[in-house]
């Protein structure tokens, strides 16, 4: 407890001097959508990218590859066997009669896909800023002149609840907050049994990553970003989200049900994810990769968009307590393999790409002891 406490004595004023710096965009907003329907057959340079990370839409991932898929109603050890390898080798898996109704899942879905299409004078009531990134947006990071992804936002807190304001959550279309309410209640149940097969199949008690978390109660983080990619005339050109690994703890995607253009890196390739009807797409965050001591893996994605057709997901974020300094777990550290990560807080941890946008790797990579 006392090692607790001065770490938190130490870190928390530094996170507080970094979002002190958070406090507005670097340059005007403009928003992808506005941009996709007066583009013609070109965009600005500024989402033009490196032509090393632009993505071969002629060959793009994996031919037939997909990444698996599990079914949740199966249970018991064949499940846990299943879940730990796939997080061992992919880092992503898709997952089927998780126990949230499928119905709700696409109201869910259907009525962001309306606040999108609302007017733009009624989205841009809840327009965001960098210190939170709570509400309406179209970039992550705040370098001046960086190279901007191909798509907006709306980002939301769910947990801990002195975070969560419905005032902050789009009063249009009139169904969407207890819609959202309603869907963020059943991830958050689903979440709470995918950690338990997580510990499970590390050899741990079934609370074990919970627990690291900070338990079961309402002071864990939950949030959600639904993304909305707009057509885009050169999809050759650039990306709807750059590549990087999530910085929280377990991420549940719902993709579009229509439009594929999530891809995950796979060795020095990319693979294309094929959703599969009413599943969710679930993937390691840093976050878990450090307490696992890197036995589980966080890994590279990106999105590609579309010339055609728009894409919407959500992305819900499951995420430990962001006060509490997170390292490998004990019994994930033995003499053969020693801690390779140092302790952070989510707090601080979570500043690198609110700052920096998506990097990659490159944020877990650099609390590796040594660096």
């Amino acid at each position: 407890m006392y090692i607790y406490a001065i770490y938190i004595y130490v870190y928390q004023p530094k996170v507080k001097a970094h979002m002190d710096c958070l406090q507005d965009w670097p340059e005007p907003v403009v928003r992808v959508q506005s941009l996709s329907e007066t583009c013609e057959g070109t965009i600005p340079v500024r989402y033009i990218k490196p032509s090393t990370e632009r993505p071969a839409l002629g060959n793009c991932g994996g031919g037939d590859v997909n990444i698996p898929v599990i079914d949740l109603s199966v249970g018991g050890e064949e499940t846990v066997k299943a879940v730990s390898e796939v997080c061992r080798e992919w880092g992503f898996f898709q997952v089927i009669n998780h126990g949230v109704c499928p119905e709700l899942m696409r109201r869910a879905r259907e009525v962001w896909r309306e606040f999108f299409h609302q007017p733009m004078e009624v989205k841009q009531r809840y327009a965001n800023s960098p210190k939170t990134y709570e509400g309406y947006g179209s970039r992550l990071g705040i370098e001046k002149g960086a190279i901007l992804d191909w798509g907006d936002y709306y980002f939301l807190h769910v947990l801990p609840k002195s975070l969560k304001s419905h005032n902050k959550w789009p009063a249009l279309p009139p169904s969407l907050r207890a819609t959202t309410d309603e869907y963020s209640q059943e991830v958050i149940k689903m979440c709470g049994r995918v950690m338990k097969v997580l510990s499970l199949g590390l050899g741990l008690e079934p609370g074990c990553l919970q627990d690291a978390f900070g338990g079961n109660g309402d002071d864990i983080g939950a949030c959600m970003r639904v993304n909305f990619y707009p057509k885009c005339p050169r999809p050759d050109l650039t990306l709807g989200l750059s590549s990087h690994s999530d910085p929280g703890g377990m991420t549940v995607l719902l993709p579009d049900d229509h439009v594929k253009g999530l891809q995950v890196r796979k060795g020095d390739g990319w693979v294309t994810v094929q959703p599969v009807p009413d599943a969710f797409i679930i993937n390691v965050g840093d976050q878990i990769q450090v307490l696992s001591n890197a036995t589980y893996k966080s890994v590279e994605h990106r999105v590609m968009v579309n010339a055609a057709d728009e894409r919407l997901s959500m992305a819900f974020f499951y995420n430990p307590r962001s006060d509490l300094p997170l390292g490998p777990l004990p019994q994930m550290v033995t003499p053969d393999r020693p801690a390779i990560y140092q302790p952070m807080t989510f707090d601080e941890y979570r500043l690198y790409i609110r700052k920096k946008g998506p990097r990659g790797k490159s944020q877990v990579d650099s609390l590796k002891v040594g660096r």
